[in-house]
């Protein structure tokens, strides 16, 4: 308490204890391949800003152009703002060994990163280490990219990369009995961090202007963001139009998507006069999972990696009531924010989410432990997949008979 030995006003300031909860960024997306430049920021994560920036440090005037380039250039067209990419040259694999952190290994000392893709690698392995990397890290989902070549729509949705007895994600051989052909769709990741897109686009090279085939993954990631930035994350990534796609290597009727759309594979299809549009927002999470919608998966990652965040302050407090009514205030004041921004279901707070943290979950046991537990459950918004009107005939004009859109 200061002293006050003159006679006057004075004015002081008080902490009133509230520490907002700042949500993290949604946007920022990675890139692992093979450079223009082979031998440009090896094993590096180099932050790009924009697509004039990645000429400057991966190109020649007379370098050819890679899917690596070609993704990042559709990352920035559609909406991406800032990315990180890794050169890994000509090897054939996305992680290095284990002496020293290569490929996607050096992306887990990146903390911005909401999303990562390996444009072009679409075998058994990448798909494995893509998903591998977004289940370790927690903050991000990975974007796997279809084959280029495959044209059986009912071998794509048997394809999958297979768990042998012997091994984690080890692939079943192609044509034993009993399984599908070697995997081509990745294997099912069962909390979501992985979303799966077909077909290839057809578009122009952006440094050499010949048209080529083009692996969705990055045109893909900048959806993410624009719809990030539009809409907010809680809105699924679809019915967004893929801008700078010319064609699509191959066209899927609305029959042939009914069966790819329930095995979770994400579609991309031309609409006259709409455009090419993604028409698909699952992950690769089974059919009956939670985590089966893409915006589902990434509004979690969002809210947990933001609530770790934000309450760093807690570490090495008392551990009392008062610190439990802080945790519950500072997270239910961040929740009730994403409330009123629609990103969370329900017509009042309490039926949109709950912030328990009270003597039922610290008992002493765990106070003893050195440890805070709060109970956090929250309602997410999930997409209107299927839009149904029901319209039938009475006599004084029409009601409701089924017609389905999806």
């Amino acid at each position: 308490m200061p002293n006050y030995l003159t006679p006057g006003v004075y004015v002081e300031e008080v902490s009133t204890g509230r520490r907002s909860i700042q949500g993290v960024g949604t946007t920022t997306a990675a890139f692992v391949g093979r450079a223009p430049l082979g031998d440009a920021h090896l094993h590096k994560a180099m932050a790009i800003k924009n697509w004039g920036h990645f000429l400057k440090e991966y190109t020649r005037p007379d370098s050819p152009g890679t899917a690596l380039s070609r993704a990042v250039h559709g990352f920035f067209l559609n909406g991406g703002k800032y990315c990180f990419v890794v050169n890994i040259g000509d090897s054939a694999r996305l992680t290095g060994g284990t002496r020293r952190r290569e490929g996607l290994g050096v992306l887990e000392e990146v903390t911005e990163v909401a999303m990562v893709a390996a444009p072009g690698f679409s075998d058994p392995a990448s798909y494995d280490a893509l998903l591998s990397h977004a289940e370790k890290m927690k903050d991000r989902i990975a974007i796997l990219d279809a084959p280029e070549d495959v044209d059986d729509i009912s071998q794509l949705t048997r394809m999958a990369l297979l768990e042998a007895p012997g091994g984690r994600g080890k692939p079943a051989e192609e044509g034993a009995e009993g399984q599908p052909p070697r995997g081509l769709r990745p294997r099912m990741s069962d909390r979501g961090f992985g979303a799966f897109y077909y077909p290839w686009l057809t578009l122009d090279d952006p440094m050499t202007g010949e048209r080529v085939n083009v692996p969705p993954s990055g045109h893909v990631a900048g959806i993410y963001a624009r719809t990030d930035v539009e809409r907010g994350v809680h809105k699924a990534p679809a019915n967004e139009i893929v801008m700078g796609a010319g064609n699509l290597v191959r066209h899927i009727t609305p029959e042939e998507q009914a069966e790819l759309n329930s095995n979770g594979v994400n579609i991309i299809r031309y609409f006259p006069n709409r455009g090419i549009r993604v028409w698909g927002a699952r992950t690769v999470a089974g059919g009956d999972s939670e985590w089966r919608y893409v915006n589902v998966r990434r509004l979690f990652n969002f809210v947990e990696e933001s609530i770790s965040l934000g309450t760093g302050w807690t570490v090495f407090e008392p551990n009392t009531p008062e610190l439990w009514g802080n945790i519950r205030r500072d997270v239910g004041a961040f929740l009730f924010r994403l409330w009123l921004d629609g990103a969370l279901m329900g017509r009042t707070p309490e039926q949109a989410f709950f912030v328990q943290c009270d003597e039922q979950t610290n008992p002493p046991e765990v106070i003893d432990a050195g440890q805070v537990v709060a109970l956090i459950g929250l309602a997410p918004v999930k997409p209107a997949e299927f839009i149904i009107f029901r319209i039938g005939q009475h006599a004084g004009g029409a009601e409701v008979e089924e017609v389905k859109h999806g």
